[in-house]
This record gives C-alpha cells, structure tokens and sequence, in this order.
C-alpha cells in the first residue's frame, strides 16, 4: 500500500540521525544547505530554520495546489504520469507568499518535506531515497517497504485505491500513482501495517534515534483546532501526538493520496501498536470527515483495549 505523509516520519528520522552525527544542526538555516532555492514573493531561506521545516512551522506555500490542475477523474489520469525534480516543486511554491512569518504559527505544507530532502542530499551527497534504505530500511529489516521513485505501480500483492472526485459521482481506480505528488520525501513510500508498526515502535523505544534527537522529535507544538486535526493533537518532528480517551496518547503520522488513508498509531512504550489502512476516499468532505474520525476512534479502542492484556 502507498503510506503517503508517513514517508515524512522516515525522512525526519534521517535528517535527525545527521544531527546526532554533528552533520547539521537543527537551528541551521534552509540557506546555508540551499542558498538561493527559498527566495521569491516573501520567502526568504535565510529565515527558515530546519526545524521549522520539520515542524511545519516555516510559514512557506504547499505546492500541492500547483500540481492538481483539474481535481477530478479525467484529471487524475491525464496528469498521473507527469513528474517534477525537488526543484521544479518548490519553485511552484515561491510562486505564492508564505503563509506566516517563520516561527509564528502552524500549517501543514508538504514543500517543507521536499526541501528536507534536499537537505539530506546537500548534506550526505546521496539522495534521501538512498539514505533512508541505508539507515532504516534495512537495520529495521522492512523488507516490505520501497521507496519506488517515479515508478508508479505498487509490487503485488497490494491494495487498490479508489477515489471518488464528486460527491455521488463514481468510484475511479487510483491505485496507479499520481506522480505530481507521490514521487518525493513528503509522501513517495510504499510499505505493509506490519513494517510501519515496526517503524514506529523501534522509533520511539530509541532503537534508531539517541536519546537527545528522539527528544527532539517529540518535542511538539499545538495543531491549531481549524487545520482538521483530531482535537488535543500535537505535531513534532515528523511525528504526531495524539490523545487517548482512556488516558495518555499516541505516536504516528498518518498518510493519504487519491483514493487511500493511512493512520499508524503506536503507545508511548512501543508495547501496541496498531495500523489502519482504507483504500476508499468518499467525494465529500462530511462523509470524508466522518471516516478519519471512525479511523481514529478504530485505533483509540485498539489501544485502549490493550492495556486490558494482548497487543493489536
């Protein structure tokens, strides 16, 4: 299955293990890894921090809005196979003004993420793709998870997605990528509900992280209620806190694209952990509303549940 905005938990990860090697540090400036690239209508990279990148706390434009030219089913597959460089898709987003000035606010914005893995690359000389295999994929032994590039197909068996444009319009078959936005570090991963609780129950026991960065990680600040997130949610470092009903919360990030959501969920420990995955979008935003919030009343009772005995 696609695992969407997951992708981001990974490619945190990476750039947190480059600040535990002294490689770079959080409070650098976009600037100094990409001079020039964060420069147009108000942004500025000389006053962005990585961690405001991170934290989406930057201020700077998503440029998913750029490469959807026409939300519908006929637009999905004429523009499915176009691809965009890290490049080609931040500059779409200078094309707009930021959102706030950097530190001053919340928004989630997926050129954030595209710009990490730029850095990872500026940083390493290899590109993030590459480093997350080295230094998750195959330490954690996720043999079922693949960072595909460009490629659009999903390797077999797998899940298929389907998305429904328009309220009470038909279902259309989006199991093939929509490269515009699947193709990058903000959401191009492909991976199974056993490897991504695998993921983040090794992430939060430390076992792929030091003390000092995993702190970091889970240093979080308020999701403001009218972004859509689910009440008492926080945001870290590529990874999220959200409250349990039963007391305590939750680590994870969730991921979707046409036709599929994703909603990784692990307890503070890494005793239980829970992945739900759905492979049906509704066209409208109530029915839309109404199924993450069954999403996450689905992991809150799987959690809650087993701290009664037994692990999901």
């Amino acid at each position: 299955m696609r695992i969407g905005s997951t992708t981001k938990t990974f490619v945190a990860t990476v750039l947190l293990q480059l600040v535990g090697e002294g490689r770079l540090l959080l409070d650098d400036t976009v600037d100094q890894w990409l001079p020039g690239v964060v420069r147009g209508h108000g942004n500025d990279g000389r006053r962005v921090t990585l961690r405001q990148l991170l934290q989406h706390t930057s201020g700077l434009p998503d440029y998913i809005g750029d490469v959807v030219p026409d939300l519908s089913a006929a637009g999905y597959r004429k523009n499915r196979w176009t691809t965009y460089t890290s490049e080609q898709r931040v500059a779409f987003a200078m094309q707009h003004p930021p959102s706030f000035m950097p530190g001053s606010d919340w928004e989630y914005s997926n050129t954030n993420y595209v710009l990490i893995g730029m850095v990872i690359k500026a940083a390493t000389g290899h590109s993030w793709e590459h480093e997350v295999r080295a230094r998750i994929l195959r330490p954690l032994r996720l043999t079922h998870t693949v960072v595909p590039g460009n490629w659009p197909f999903l390797p077999g068996p797998h899940a298929r997605d389907y998305q429904q444009f328009e309220p009470g319009g038909v279902m259309a078959d989006t199991t093939i990528a929509y490269l515009p936005f699947d193709g990058d570090a903000d959401g191009a991963m492909i991976s199974t509900t056993a490897d991504t609780n695998k993921l983040f129950r090794a992430l939060v026991r430390g076992e792929i992280l030091a003390a000092a960065q995993l702190a970091e990680m889970e240093r979080t600040v308020e999701v403001p209620a009218d972004h859509g997130a689910l009440p008492g949610t926080r945001d870290g470092l590529g990874l999220d806190w959200t409250p349990l009903s039963c007391g305590g919360g939750y680590w994870g990030h969730s991921g979707d694209g046409f036709g599929y959501l994703v909603w990784p969920a692990t307890t503070s420990d890494g005793r239980s952990a829970v992945t739900v995955s759905l492979h049906s979008r509704p066209g409208d935003e109530g029915t839309a509303g109404r199924q993450i919030r069954d999403v996450a009343a689905l992991v809150d009772h799987a959690l809650c549940s087993s701290r009664g005995g037994g692990t999901p």
